[in-house]
């Protein structure tokens, strides 16, 4: 499986945020995404998942389904954790599993794997913000998708959830899965490829007036 991008280009608010776009990401490979804000990190993360359309270019996934777009074969996470405060922690984990995969599965697993299993009856509206991210992650690996999406992962996450979410990332690689992060930091993928966006000359700095009083002005007795 092999996720290919060539010529994309990403017109928000009537700004082009990136054009000329183009890059190969194979199975168990991560690709990082990095550059200064607004340099539209999180737009390609929405529009490879479907969210936004690209202005140009063309984006497949070869080797997947053919019947699925390429978002019903990925896991998008964003910035918002996309959690329902009233539902418990393993009553948002099952909506998700049913909503993603359209059958009942397990989420016991999941749960533990991101250590939430100790409270899983817990309404979400009593989580961390650290609490929270991990019952993001949690959608990861209650239902299996090839390509995964994050955007910004480590967000409010301590040290040992961070660890935690390094090893889950290196198991989905190791099973042929693919992972396209976007970031600021190292988020403990190793060997991962990257791409910045944002890349631009630097601006030219004008050459200051080499009198500090500005021009020259003729003497009063030409005038």
């Amino acid at each position: 499986m092999r996720l290919l991008a060539s010529d994309l280009a990403c017109i928000r608010g009537g700004r082009e945020v990136f054009s000329g776009l183009g890059f190969a990401v194979g199975a168990g490979e991560a690709l990082v995404v990095s550059g200064p804000n607004g340099a539209g990190k999180s737009s390609l993360l929405r529009l490879v998942a479907g969210l936004v359309r690209p202005t140009r270019g063309r984006l497949t996934l070869e080797g997947g389904d053919a019947e699925l777009t390429i978002g019903e074969q990925a896991h998008y996470l964003g910035h918002q954790d996309a959690l329902k405060p009233a539902l418990t922690v393993r009553e948002n984990l099952a909506f998700w599993a049913q909503f993603l995969s359209g059958g009942e599965l397990s989420t016991a697993l999941a749960l533990a794997a991101v250590g939430l299993d100790g409270i899983a009856g817990l309404p979400a509206a009593y989580l961390s913000a650290g609490q929270r991210r991990r019952l993001s992650i949690a959608r990861l690996i209650a239902v299996k998708r090839p390509l995964w999406l994050l955007d910004e992962p480590t967000s409010a996450l301590d040290a040992m959830a961070q660890a935690t979410l390094a090893t889950l990332m290196a198991q989905h690689l190791a099973g042929g899965g693919l992972i396209l992060a976007a970031t600021h930091g190292p988020i403990g993928l190793e060997r991962a490829k990257e791409l910045r966006l944002g890349l631009s000359p630097p601006a030219r700095t004008p050459t200051p007036d080499p009198s500090p009083q500005g021009p020259k002005r003729e003497p009063e007795h030409r005038r």
